[in-house]
C-alpha cells in the first residue's frame, strides 16, 4: 500500500525526489505521521491501525491531490518460498487472483486467492474518488480534483465483509484509545534515578520492547520470531520461541495478550496427539516448527527438540497465579495434564541407576550436540522437574489424587550433569564438553536456574561456577538475542546484580537495538522478538523480585541503580 505521486512534468516521482522527509510514530497514540515535499510542494500522511480489528487507516494531505497529482496504489504479491526474506514475490502473476468488486459508493472488496487460501480486502474512502484496476493485482485510487485531503481505509479479513468498514476517525479513536490503555494499565519502570551511563540505553530498549512486542507478538497465533514484519524460517512459527514472546506480558500486568493465543494449542491438540502415539508416547507432544494449521515441518533439528513441551504448563500457571480461580483450572486442565502425560512417558526408567533419563534422539537448546548421542541436558530436565510439579499441583486444585507416575519421575529424575564443578550441556559427557568448540550457541544450562525457579536440582555455588566460566570464556559471535536476559535472570537469581545488567547490556552484535527498538542479529536476520521479549522478562523479574526471592526492592539491579516500577508481577 503507497503512494503514486507525480511530478508538474507528469512523470512518476522516485522515493529519491522525496524532500526534507520526517516520519514520527507516537508511541502513546500509535499514530505514524509521515511529511515531506514533491517539488516544493508539501504531502503529509497520518496513519492509525484499528485495536481490535485487521486494518489500518490514514489521512493524507496535499494540494497534490487537487492538482491531480497523487493517487493510492495497493498491490498484491505472491507469496515466497523462501527460509528467511520478507516473504513477497512479484515474478508470478498467474499464480494468484486479485478481484475487484464494488459494495457501494464508498467501499469496494478485493477478493484474493493464493493456491488454496482465500481472504478478503475491504477498502472503505471518504469524499470524491473511485477505485480501479489498473494492472493485474494492481488497483488504484484517484480522490476527486477539488480537495487537498482524502481519507481511506484497508482492512483484511478471511471472508467477506458483511458489516460496514470504520472510517478514519473511528480507527484513529481506537488507537488513541487503545494505547493509552495498553501504555496506562501494565507495567512501569523508571530507570532516571541512578547514575550508571548504561541505564537510559536500558530504558529506550524497554519502551520500544513494549511497543514492538505488543504490535508483533499479541495475535491469535504464536508469533513468528519476525513477528509480521517478513518471512523467517519460511514463515513458520516455532513453539518453543513462544515462552520469550509472551511470557513478559503476564510480568508486565498485560496477561490477556498471552493468553489470546492460548486458544491455539487446545485448536491444533490432536495433531499434537498424532505425534505422541505414531512415537509410542501418551498424552501430546507439542509442535516444534509450525503454522496455523498445528502440522509439524520437517526439520533434522526440529523434531528432535523437546524444550517447547513444557511452555503450556508454564503459560497455565501464569494465568492461574493472576486468574485463580475454578474457571482458569477447569479451562486449561486438559492442556497441562495432556502436557505432562506426555512428559512422564517420555521419560525413560534405568534400572541401572534407578533414574528417570530424557534420551536419545533428542537434541537440546542448546542445538550443536549430535541427536543420536545427547542424553540429560540440564535445562530439560529441571524444565521436566518443574512442569511435573505444576500438574501435580493442578490436580490438588482441582481436589484430584496425584498422578503416581509423575510423581515417581518427579522424585527420581536424573541429577543435572556436571563436570569439573561445572554444569555441562547434557550427560555421558567428559572433558570435551568444555571445549571451547562446544561454547557457542545459547549458554541454556543457565536457564535451569533462571528462566525457571530453583527446583531442587541445581547447586547454586556450582551453577554460580558456571556462569561464570560462561562469561568469562564463551563464543558471543554464535549466540542470539535471548540469551543475554537469560543470562540475566540467571545472575539475579545467584544475587549477582552487577553481573545481571552486565549480561543484559552485554556488547556484542546480536544484543544491538536498532533506533526503532529491533533486537538486530545480522544482515539476514535484522529483527529478532524473542530477544526484545526477552529483555522484557529479564527487566520484569529483576525489578519485580521472583518467588522465594529476596524481598528486597529490585533485587536484581545493583543499589545504586535506584529503580523505580509499578504494575509488575514476580516471576514463578
Amino acid at each position: 500500500m503507497g503512494l503514486a505521486l507525480y511530478k508538474a512534468n507528469g512523470q512518476e516521482a522516485a522515493i529519491t525526489d522525496l524532500e526534507n522527509l520526517r516520519q514520527e510514530l507516537d508511541l502513546w497514540t500509535g499514530g505514524l505521521t509521515t511529511s515531506y515535499f514533491i517539488e516544493g510542494v508539501p504531502v503529509r500522511v497520518t496513519l492509525y491501525g484499528h485495536q481490535q480489528k485487521d486494518g489500518i487507516a490514514f489521512r493524507i494531505t496535499s494540494p497534490l491531490i487537487a492538482q491531480g497529482r497523487l493517487k493510492i496504489r495497493l498491490r498484491f504479491p505472491y507469496g515466497k518460498d523462501c527460509h528467511v526474506c520478507p516473504g513477497y514475490d512479484w515474478e508470478h502473476p498467474e499464480k494468484h487472483q486479485s478481484q475487484m468488486v464494488t459494495l457501494s459508493p464508498k467501499t469496494a472488496l478485493v477478493m484474493r486467492t493464493l493456491d488454496q487460501d482465500k481472504y478478503a480486502v475491504g477498502l472503505q474512502w471518504a469524499g470524491r474518488g473511485t477505485w480501479r484496476q489498473a494492472q493485474p493485482h494492481t488497483f488504484e485510487f484517484t480522490p476527486g480534483n477539488k480537495t487537498t485531503h482524502v481519507e481511506c481505509g484497508v482492512w483484511f479479513s478471511p471472508t467477506p465483509h458483511t458489516r460496514p468498514l470504520p472510517g478514519f476517525a473511528d480507527t484513529q479513536r481506537s488507537s488513541i484509545q487503545g494505547w493509552k490503555t495498553f501504555w496506562s494499565a501494565g507495567g512501569a519502570i523508571d530507570f532516571s534515578g541512578g547514575a550508571d551511563p548504561r541505564a537510559f540505553e536500558l530504558e529506550r530498549r524497554v519502551v520500544l520492547s513494549q511497543y514492538l512486542t505488543k504490535v508483533q507478538c499479541a495475535g491469535s497465533l504464536p508469533p513468528q520470531e519476525t513477528g509480521l514484519t517478513f518471512n523467517s524460517w519460511y514463515g513458520k512459527f516455532h513453539l518453543e520461541m513462544h515462552w520469550w514472546h509472551g511470557v513478559h506480558f503476564a510480568l508486565w500486568n498485560r496477561i490477556g495478550l498471552l493468553e489470546k493465543s492460548m486458544p491455539w494449542y487446545a485448536a491444533v491438540m490432536e495433531e499434537a496427539r498424532k505425534t505422541a502415539q505414531r512415537q509410542g508416547y501418551e498424552g501430546v507432544r507439542w509442535q516444534k516448527m509450525t503454522g496455523p494449521e498445528g502440522r509439524s515441518s520437517p526439520s533434522s533439528v526440529g523434531e528432535f527438540l523437546a524444550w517447547q513441551q513444557p511452555h503450556p504448563v508454564y503459560f497455565a500457571e501464569l494465568l492461574y497465579r493472576q486468574r485463580p480461580t475454578a474457571e482458569t483450572l477447569n479451562q486449561y486442565k486438559d492442556l497441562v495434564f495432556e502436557t505432562a502425560r506426555f512428559m512422564a512417558s517420555y521419560a525413560q526408567f534405568s534400572e541401572a541407576d534407578q533414574r528417570y533419563h530424557l534420551c536419545h534422539p533428542l537434541i537440546p537448546a542448546q542445538e550443536i550436540f549430535p541427536a543420536t548421542e545427547t542424553d540429560d541436558p540440564p535445562f530439560e530436565l529441571a524444565y521436566w522437574k518443574f512442569a511435573l510439579q505444576v500438574a501435580q499441583t493442578w490436580r490438588t486444585r482441582l481436589g484430584m489424587a496425584p498422578d503416581p507416575k509423575w510423581q515417581d519421575v518427579i522424585d527420581r529424575i536424573a541429577p543435572l550433569p556436571a563436570f569439573g564443578g561445572l554444569y555441562l550441556p547434557a550427560a555421558r559427557a567428559t572433558e570435551a564438553y568444555t571445549r571451547m568448540e562446544n561454547r557457542e550457541d545459547h549458554p541454556v544450562v543457565t536457564g535451569a536456574y533462571g528462566m525457571l525457579p530453583d527446583v531442587g536440582m541445581a547447586d547454586p555455588a556450582k551453577m554460580k561456577a558456571t556462569f561464570q566460566e560462561i562469561m568469562r570464556d564463551w563464543n558471543w559471535k554464535t549466540t542470539w538475542g535471548w540469551d543475554y536476559p537469560m543470562l540475566a535472570m540467571c545472575a539475579a537469581r545467584l544475587g549477582l546484580p552487577e553481573e545481571a545488567v552486565n549480561a543484559l547490556l552485554l556488547d556484542v552484535q546480536k544484543n544491538t537495538y536498532l533506533v526503532n527498538g529491533h533486537n538486530y542479529q545480522d544482515k539476514r536476520l535484522r529483527i529478532y522478538l524473542p530477544g526484545n521479549g526477552g529483555l522484557l522478562t529479564a527487566v520484569a523479574m529483576m525489578a519485580a523480585g521472583w518467588e522465594n526471592g529476596p524481598e528486597a526492592a529490585a533485587p536484581g539491579f545493583p543499589k545504586d541503580w535506584k529503580v523505580r516500577y509499578e504494575g509488575l508481577k514476580k516471576m514463578l
